[in-house]
């Protein structure tokens, strides 16, 4: 095996030099310190250039994007050069590990749900959105029965929360509900993946700043239960990944779905 990575090292195969000591920071040239490997089901994980592309001319696309974002209508040609960047953002996130205020003031492009689905397909081969929620309707009425037959105070909070199912009985409110719940049976807090805040609340935008993962929903003070959250939104080290979005369930979604495309832990 030795040999092969050296191998494959001399043909410059990126999931190799990638951990190789030289490329490593001074205080952690270490072999065996802070090794990259692929999470579960990274088909993808540290890609080549495309064939006649080098670092520099795939710099000038990223550049490049950051001008057709300004322009109307214009999705298509971003996502075309989104999918031409691919290795070059890939190796900038393994390798650099940059804050993700830093990351999305250089790849503002990649902050949309679009894009979110588009490179985890890049990165797992499998459709972030649509697999999400086939899966979670799928197992929907099974969990509904686990999570209903919890004793205890889970279960107690649980069937509290499923009280807005027969209130508000659609998709987007079952699959909130199925999601807390989840949390819920495992025995960990909802409300530490789900920030819930009035829009009066002065000290919302502090406790945001704060947050290290998750995601948030904004209120409106006074408004029914039935009504839709002002503003749905995905949190990572204090910063606004994601806003507007349109359900509890998608904000989960695209939260997994950034875990990848930036390769948290």
């Amino acid at each position: 095996m030795a040999n092969l990575r050296t191998k494959l090292r001399g043909l410059g195969c990126t999931e190799v030099t990638i951990n190789s000591i030289k490329n490593k920071s001074g205080d952690n040239r270490q072999a065996a310190f802070n090794v990259k490997k692929p999470k579960r089901a990274e088909v993808n994980y540290c890609p080549q250039h495309p064939k006649g592309e080098t670092s520099e001319s795939l710099e000038q696309e990223r550049v490049a994007i950051l001008s057709e974002l300004t322009k109307r209508n214009n999705d298509s040609v971003v996502s075309v050069k989104m999918e031409k960047t691919f290795s070059y953002r890939r190796q900038e996130v393994l390798q650099g590990q940059p804050m993700v205020a830093d990351f999305k003031s250089r790849w503002p492009a990649l902050f949309t749900a679009r894009e979110i689905d588009k490179e985890f397909l890049r990165i797992t081969t499998k459709p972030l959105l649509s697999t999400f929620f086939a899966e979670l309707d799928q197992y929907a009425p099974r969990l509904m029965e686990i999570f209903l037959s919890k004793g205890g105070t889970p279960g107690k909070k649980i069937r509290g929360l499923m009280l807005a199912i027969s209130k508000h009985d659609n998709i987007h409110t079952r699959r909130a509900c199925i999601l807390k719940s989840l949390c819920i049976y495992l025995n960990e807090d909802y409300e530490k993946l789900l920030k819930e805040y009035l829009d009066t609340d002065s000290e919302a935008k502090s406790c945001m700043e704060q947050t290290v993962m998750g995601v948030y929903v904004i209120q409106k003070e006074g408004a029914e239960p039935e009504d839709d959250p002002e503003d749905i939104g995905v949190l990572i080290e204090g910063v606004e990944a994601l806003t507007d979005l349109g359900n509890i369930a998608q904000a989960c979604a695209l939260l997994f779905g950034l875990i990848y495309c930036l390769n948290l832990s």
